[in-house]
């Protein structure tokens, strides 16, 4: 494969070997002997060899230690956003006053711009007390989600919605959590990313225009000034040139404090922000 290095090329190579056929690396150094079926390999390897990601080939990828269906309706999960996921269960689990929330169960968490489905179904499946809802403005990715939920024993709501045009009566319970990954790549900084990236994943997704990169992020705020309880938290993923700037967002709303968060390699990635 001319696309990747001799090492990303072979970690490929096992990872096909261990989806379709089940055989580890240990199985391959045995020389054990393959199975009589094999997938088509002439075509998984011409749509790698375009640079297509190994996650869309495969159908799949691994989020938080579970298997999740990817599209290209729907972005890859990275790492950072398991990162994000774990901010979310911490708070939860040491912040004894999300035990007494209204909304039918003891606190309610909303996920907006869904996606996969990856960050509701794993807090559904690690906050199991919580009521977890998700938006999205793709019936695409809401389709694959829905998916994800079912096939992993998840229960989350998952709803059809576009937060750049939420009417009042949009979410307008309370929430205790709201959490999100949302676009925030400006369309300046195409030149930098792999094809991999720009030529498969959503763009929907991905970007933002150049002369208002915190678009969602005003969305955000705006909406979590209307429906989260007081004491609730946001916990948003950002561009990390623009930390101090998307805590301001919050703060301009009227939430009590915004603190930018660095991600496990010292990079500004996201924002807490406290109603």
């Amino acid at each position: 494969m001319a696309a990747y290095e001799r090492t990303e090329a072979q970690a490929i190579a096992y990872r096909l070997l261990d989806f379709h056929l089940h055989l580890s690396r240990t199985d391959i150094l045995l020389d054990k002997r393959l199975p009589a079926v094999q997938p088509d390999w002439q075509l998984l390897l011409k749509r790698l060899q375009a640079q297509e990601p190994v996650q869309y080939v495969l159908g799949e990828t691994e989020f938080h230690g579970r298997p999740f269906r990817v599209t290209p309706a729907t972005l890859i999960p990275r790492p950072e956003t398991e990162e994000l996921v774990n901010l979310v269960i911490q708070e939860v689990k040491k912040n004894s006053t999300f035990n007494s929330q209204p909304r039918g169960g003891p606190f309610s968490i909303l996920d907006l711009g869904t996606g996969s489905g990856c960050i509701a179904v794993t807090l559904a499946l690690e906050l199991p007390q919580a009521d977890v809802f998700a938006w999205d403005i793709s019936p695409d990715a809401l389709a694959v989600a829905r998916q994800n939920a079912e096939r992993l024993g998840a229960r989350v709501q998952f709803e059809q919605q576009d937060i750049l045009k939420l009417t009042p009566e949009s979410g307008d319970s309370p929430y205790t959590v709201i959490v999100s990954n949302p676009p925030y790549v400006t369309r300046s900084e195409t030149a930098r990313m792999q094809p991999n990236v720009l030529d498969y994943e959503p763009h929907l997704a991905l970007f933002v225009p150049n002369d208002d990169p915190l678009l969602f992020y005003r969305a955000i705020a705006t909406l979590g000034r209307r429906c989260l309880a007081i004491g609730g938290l946001v916990f948003v993923e950002i561009n990390r040139v623009l930390g101090a700037e998307t805590a301001s967002v919050f703060l301009e709303q009227g939430f009590s404090s915004a603190e930018v968060v660095k991600d496990l390699s010292g990079n500004n990635r996201f924002v807490r922000a406290l109603r």
